[in-house]
């Protein structure tokens, strides 16, 4: 969903660069990749290991989460092509899910602002699987959820860690690059790098 769907991932780093000028924390753009991808719970643990162990990971986050919900009310945009993308597999009647890291909270945030929560046969959000990825485990429960085979779906993704757990969930993947670019992992592990949505699109030709 974030850095897919949804223009997010820059938004959250603006958020923990200011959360973190404010609380004396250095966030660089090097140290925020390393989080993108992953659950809340993970990005705490490596927020420790980067900051201290007297870092205060929980605070520190709720006070990005907030900061972060100020810039979406006027910052918040789809990722282009995200609904023409979305209008070509509903005219094929393919069922489609979202399986994210994102707090369930925030997926029906985002879905709400742009009339989308209708649009998925299932969503699967951070607490519905038992690991995060870049583990397969949200991919093959957003799987399941639909009743379909992994080997017979195709999971869109920009994150490494994302296109690491569609990968082993056995699923057909393409990256659709957002702030980190694809590397020799990534064009290993995916049918194709698209360079956006309505690239995507144009793949479901007739």
């Amino acid at each position: 969903m974030d850095g897919l769907l949804f223009d997010t991932e820059a938004l959250f780093f603006d958020a923990m660069c200011s959360v973190g000028q404010k609380q004396g924390y250095s966030v660089t753009r090097e140290f925020f990749l390393t989080l993108v991808g992953l659950s809340t719970e993970r990005n705490h643990t490596l927020m420790l290991a980067h900051f201290g162990a007297d870092f205060p990971a929980l605070q520190f986050h709720d006070a990005c989460r907030d900061r972060f919900f100020e810039l979406l009310d006027s910052d918040l945009r789809l990722k282009p092509g995200a609904i023409e993308l979305l209008d070509r597999i509903d005219q094929l009647r393919l069922p489609k899910a979202i399986a994210t890291s994102s707090q369930r909270t925030n997926v029906e945030h985002h879905l709400a602002a742009f009339d989308m929560a209708g649009r998925f046969d299932a969503i699967l959000a951070s607490g519905d699987y038992p690991h995060s990825k870049p583990h397969p485990a949200p991919y093959l429960a957003a799987t399941s959820a639909l009743g379909l085979d992994p080997q017979r779906c195709l999971a869109l993704e920009d994150s490494h860690n994302g296109v690491r757990s569609a990968a082993a969930a056995g699923m057909v993947t393409i990256m659709v690059p957002d702030l980190l670019p694809p590397n020799a992992e990534m064009r290993a592990l995916t049918l194709h790098i698209a360079a956006d949505l309505h690239e995507v699109r144009r793949m479901f030709s007739d």
